[in-house]
């Protein structure tokens, strides 16, 4: 690519012919893009499908457009090859796309923006626009097609560099993995539960210089966490000797449900058995002085005092 045709003074394309010389010069075995010579602000791609999923195998074209304001604004994004997941030829909404701007950051790149793509690919698509849910015997089918010929699309220089990144990625992307063995796979979870803890560390090692927002939602789509309460303790210490009551809770119960439960009855304190005996104490004493009293009125007291 001729470097001397662009106005270098423009920050923008400044930045695109910088992550051009970053894609060249350290390429990946996932992805490849390309600017057009006739227009660097417009991007061919082609991504790889993500292993140990549907796409596992699949090449996926795709052409990207960087806006005049590049990189303080977000590109837009569109899938030329079909697959399942997204929609052709219809910019898909991400959060790394022009649909959210208020996600995007100017740290982001091309190389970014590819590597989240992977990353959503296997993900629910929850009604997004552009956005497909096949089933992944379907998905399969188009993995397997998507590697017998580039997609057709736009003006000869297009088609020649959509060839060339085709022709690149069929050495980087191995070929797609037999049905059975993958059915084999699914109906036997145990034995793989190795190998998917280590895709698992891939795909959060790729995605671990995407900023908080892009992370947040791949994590938020690909993983539910369903937390269980076992075993809640209640301690109440009412008297120095540590009086506790504790309950179990099965897991499972909603929490609005516990704090309506009746509150357990603890033991008196000491202090009100102090206060008890006390009373106790006085009541004998009142009472031995009436009967003293009663007995010296009678004459008895006089009959005891003259006996002594």
């Amino acid at each position: 690519m001729e470097m001397d045709k662009y106005n270098l003074k423009n920050p923008s394309v400044k930045r695109i012919l910088q992550e051009v010389r970053e894609m060249q010069s350290s390429p990946s075995d996932d992805f490849m893009s390309l600017p057009l010579e006739e227009n660097i602000f417009e991007w061919q791609f082609a991504i790889r499908g993500p292993g140990e999923t549907e796409f596992e195998g699949g090449i996926y074209h795709g052409r990207i457009q960087l806006p005049a304001e590049y990189p303080f604004k977000p590109p837009s994004f569109m899938l030329l090859t079909p697959n399942g997941r997204f929609e052709t030829q219809t910019k898909i909404c991400l959060s790394i796309s022009n649909h959210h701007p208020e996600h995007w950051q100017p740290s982001w790149s091309v190389r970014t923006a590819l590597l989240a793509l992977i990353a959503f690919m296997p993900t629910s698509p929850n009604g997004a626009l552009g956005s497909l849910d096949y089933k992944k015997e379907e998905r399969r089918v188009l993995a397997v097609k998507s590697r017998e010929a580039a997609p057709r699309f736009g003006t000869p220089e297009r088609q020649k560099l959509i060839d060339e990144i085709h022709q690149y990625m069929l050495g980087k992307a191995p070929s797609v993995p037999q049905q059975n063995s993958v059915q084999g796979s699914e109906e036997h979870p145990g034995n793989n539960e190795g190998e998917a803890q280590v895709q698992d560390a891939g795909v959060v090692a790729a995605a671990e210089e995407l900023p908080n927002p892009v992370v947040g939602e791949i994590q938020e789509v690909g993983e539910r966490v369903i937390e269980e309460v076992h075993e809640v303790p209640v301690s109440v210490n009412t008297s120095p000797t540590g009086t506790s009551v504790s309950r179990e809770i099965p897991a499972g119960v909603p929490s609005d449900q516990l704090l309506q439960r009746p509150v357990t009855r603890v033991q008196k304190p000491a202090d009100d058995r102090l206060f008890t005996w006390a009373a106790v104490g006085l009541t004998i004493a009142i009472v031995v002085l009436l009967l003293k009293k009663f007995m010296k009125s009678s004459g008895y007291g006089a009959l005891f005092m003259d006996g002594s």
